[in-house]
């Protein structure tokens, strides 16, 4: 496939499409990755350097993208942290160039706003944003249990409330809910789930919670998701999703650092080992 991924930057570590641009080039795909920072590192450290690239640098790049003709082969449109509702814009703008070349591509959007904990860390008026312009042109997208909440008005308890918001979601526009970062009053302790949603069905999976705290796990797992569900359907791809993401966790832990080692897990990330059982929920 032929993607193109609308994102951060970091030269430093992983985040943004530092973070999504390789496992989607280890899994077979073409990127296009087209940067809306670039920093020295990602801004969990607290101090970074660098540009936050103005919103019409960022439409001139995929303007010249345009330009090549190319946009009726891409198969994809990728976005994650959106830093101010101009760049938001810029990306629907580009989600909306692209489909009217290729009316088969979709749109996966990682509505990144905030986690539990955490509560939001984006500026005032990006999950409004998010909610009300970027759900409903989306036909993918990979909230975490605090980002569904948010963007259904609801709270999660159990697997019912779960399914219930994923659906309330769906109805919105998008045909593909995937939700990480789930604990119900029914998951397993010491374990995170991760759940998809689509019109055929739903589906968890169930892994050991690791204890860490990573930047850049989030847009690796969009970006993996969205690799797998194109080609092998969302039952698949979220086991795939959900072993590759917990092997490249699991090295990082081992290395003790707090930057992902996609490098490191690259063979779990090309060739996952199905090692956790996908159980259907309805």
């Amino acid at each position: 496939m032929k993607i193109l991924s609308i994102q951060s930057s970091v030269a430093y570590g992983h985040a943004g499409n530092s973070s999504a641009v390789f496992p989607l080039q280890r899994l077979g795909h073409e990127v296009w990755p087209v940067y809306t920072v670039h920093f020295s590192n990602h801004t969990g450290y607290g101090q970074w350097k660098g540009v936050v690239f103005e919103p019409s640098t960022v439409a001139d790049v995929i303007s010249g993208i345009e330009e090549r003709g190319v946009l009726q082969d891409c198969d994809a449109v990728l976005s994650g942290y959106q830093g101010a509702s101009a760049i938001g814009e810029v990306i629907l703008d580009a989600v909306a160039r692209v489909k009217d070349a290729n009316p088969r591509a979709v749109y996966c959007a990682d509505p990144v706003m905030g986690d539990v904990g955490r509560g939001f860390f984006v500026q005032p008026g990006i999950p409004e944003f998010i909610r009300d312009r970027v759900v409903p042109a989306a036909d993918i997208v990979t909230p975490n249990q605090f980002e569904l909440e948010f963007l259904t008005g609801s709270e999660i308890h159990s697997v019912a409330d779960l399914l219930g918001a994923a659906q309330q979601l769906r109805s919105k526009g998008p045909e593909t809910v995937l939700v990480t970062s789930v604990q119900t009053d029914e998951t397993p302790a010491d374990s995170v789930q991760m759940a998809v949603v689509t019109g055929e069905g739903a589906w968890s999976v169930t892994t050991p919670l690791l204890p860490l705290y990573v930047s850049g796990g989030g847009d690796a797992t969009a970006a993996i998701f969205l690799a797998h569900v194109l080609s092998d359907g969302a039952a698949v791809a979220l086991g795939r999703t959900a072993d590759s993401v917990f092997s490249i966790i699991e090295a990082t832990h081992e290395a003790g650092t707090r930057e992902l080692q996609l490098v490191g897990a690259q063979e779990a990330i090309a060739h996952p080992r199905d090692r956790f059982e996908v159980t259907r929920l309805g």
